[in-house]
């Protein structure tokens, strides 16, 4: 699979792309990563991987393109918080439409064989109906960003059709685990987990019954890494077709934790989707995937990571 073969991944320094990286030079393969460092950190880099501190929004783009000559792009470079995205869907759109769009550029003029592009499923099919939702339930974003990475998954299956750019579009459910940043917007577990160990009381927005469907991050890149020979020009749910709320995991986590006290609650946030989990059946069928870490070893797991890298000092 891997011999001889270079794979870009952009957001190599973030959550889910430094997990990919990482997965990638165990496969063999010459990893390029493309970064921003405007969410993703520098300890997140794998010393084996080239790093290019640059933003795909930069014409320069094109220039690490030809220098590196990939055969994959693993597309993770995203701006990802929905609450962000509502307050500034311009700089959203920015990153995620005009960035993937001039890394389908990139990635057409050097002959690049395959992208994989990660997508969203929850922030895609706003509050569908049906749950667990299927692959081919009709998109309607309640958020920027849900429309932001929407639009992108139509580049790319433009830039198949018109110019025989090949791709896979995972649409994620809420992937958790080491490495998720607990001081951003996005990622309710990390930021609980910080919290509890700190012995604050975590903030839920609502009333705490909004589900989700929660996916461990290493499952996420072995979807990746199944998607590199498979799936083509197909968008699929990367998730656990299963419904968590909100309420369940703040109670998981304060088992794991030892936290004695209660949340605290604020208003609930705008673009927020109520209630979604994800059909899976097509990952499975097309990609030979499905998830095998539970949500209990996923918590235990992510909650020794943040222990592990919180200064003692400061729990």
């Amino acid at each position: 699979m891997a011999e001889g073969r270079a794979a870009l991944v952009t957001g190599g320094a973030g959550f889910i792309g430094s997990h990919m990286v990482d997965r990638l030079l165990e496969e063999g393969f010459r990893v390029v990563i493309v970064d921003d460092l405007s969410s993703g950190k520098l300890k997140n880099v794998n010393h084996h991987a080239a790093f290019h501190h640059m933003s795909i929004t930069q014409p320069a783009l094109l220039d690490v393109f030809n220098r590196e000559k990939p055969d994959l792009v693993f597309h993770f470079a995203a701006q990802s918080s929905v609450a962000r995205s509502t307050r500034d869907p311009i700089l959203d759109s920015e990153i995620n439409v005009l960035g993937t769009l001039r890394l389908l550029e990139a990635a057409r003029r050097a002959g690049v064989e395959k992208i994989i592009y990660s997508c969203t499923g929850g922030a895609l099919y706003g509050d569908p109906r049906t749950v667990p939702c299927p692959d081919d339930t009709p998109p309607v974003p309640v958020s920027p960003y849900g429309m932001s990475k929407f639009v992108a998954e139509q580049y790319l299956e433009f830039y198949r059709r018109q110019y025989r750019v090949n791709f896979t579009s995972l649409r994620y459910g809420n992937v958790y685990g080491p490495r998720q940043d607990p001081t951003g917007e996005a990622g309710v577990i990390a930021i609980f987990i910080e919290a509890m160990l700190r012995g604050q009381r975590p903030q839920i927005f609502g009333d705490g019954g909004q589900e989700r469907d929660f996916v461990a991050v290493a499952d996420v890149v072995e979807a990746n890494l199944a998607a590199i020979d498979r799936g083509d020009g197909k968008a699929m749910n990367i998730a656990t077709s299963e419904l968590t709320s909100v309420n369940r995991i703040f109670e998981l986590l304060k088992e794991i934790t030892g936290f004695r006290w209660d949340a605290s609650h604020a208003p609930a946030r705008a673009g927020d989707v109520y209630r979604i989990s994800l059909d899976c059946s097509v990952a499975a069928a097309e990609l030979g995937w499905k998830p095998r870490t539970s949500l209990a070893d996923g918590l235990a797991q992510t909650v020794e990571h943040i222990k592990s890298s919180t200064p003692a000092g400061s729990r």
